[in-house]
């Protein structure tokens, strides 16, 4: 008897997540001010099937809720709005990458991803090996130090100090010194860029 009734209220729960599904799109549409022809463009989805999906005409699937979460950029348990299921906190699965270890900060699908990255004293070990790929990315010292081999440039980083570049041009980035460095990274994987934003100055009033 138990069993049933846990199924039934599993049925009705996935039935009443499915059915959220097309109001929430339609929302998340509006608030961003997207046509249909515009996401159409941009996930390859058919304006006829987007207008369904929103609808409730058309049920969701992977194939279809997939490229629609890269282009709003949330996480496809938002877009779905799925019910929660136990401890709400992210727990993210720090990596150890060439005597760093990194941790994600966001579980974005696309777009710029964030990253705490603790360098080990003299890591990654041997001689700089300069390399580029796809990307521009973007590094915040918040302890320690941070040398910075970029193109022809060697620099050296320290706590509060920032750095931007475009990763086509060869680089190398490591912890020389004897204490851990800790730095915080934005990475854009398509050149995505960090936009910072300050208040424009006052315009003086003229002295009569």
């Amino acid at each position: 008897m138990e069993h049933r009734q846990q199924d039934r209220t599993t049925t009705r729960t996935t039935t009443e997540v499915v059915d959220g599904v097309g109001p929430r799109l339609r929302a998340l549409r509006a608030h961003r001010a997207v046509t249909l022809a515009a996401l159409s463009e941009q996930t390859g989805i058919s304006v006829s099937t987007l207008s369904r999906l929103e609808a409730g005409q058309r049920r969701p699937t992977l194939e279809l809720l997939l490229p629609l979460a890269r282009a709003y950029q949330v996480p496809l348990d938002d877009l779905v709005g799925a019910p929660p299921t136990g401890d709400p906190r992210v727990h993210m699965k720090p990596e150890v990458i060439g005597g760093r270890v990194v941790v994600p900060l966001t579980r974005r699908t696309g777009g710029v991803r964030s990253y705490k990255q603790l360098f080990q004293p003299h890591s990654p070990g041997g001689e700089p090996s300069l390399k580029t790929h796809e990307g521009y990315e973007w590094i915040y010292v918040l302890s320690g130090r941070l040398r910075l081999l970029l193109g022809e440039q060697d620099i050296d980083l320290g706590p509060g100090e920032v750095v931007e570049f475009d990763t086509h041009t060869p680089h190398w980035v490591g912890n020389v010194t004897d204490a851990v460095t800790e730095v915080l990274c934005l990475f854009g994987p398509q050149g995505e860029r960090a936009h910072v934003r300050s208040r424009p100055t006052r315009e003086r009033t003229p002295t009569p």
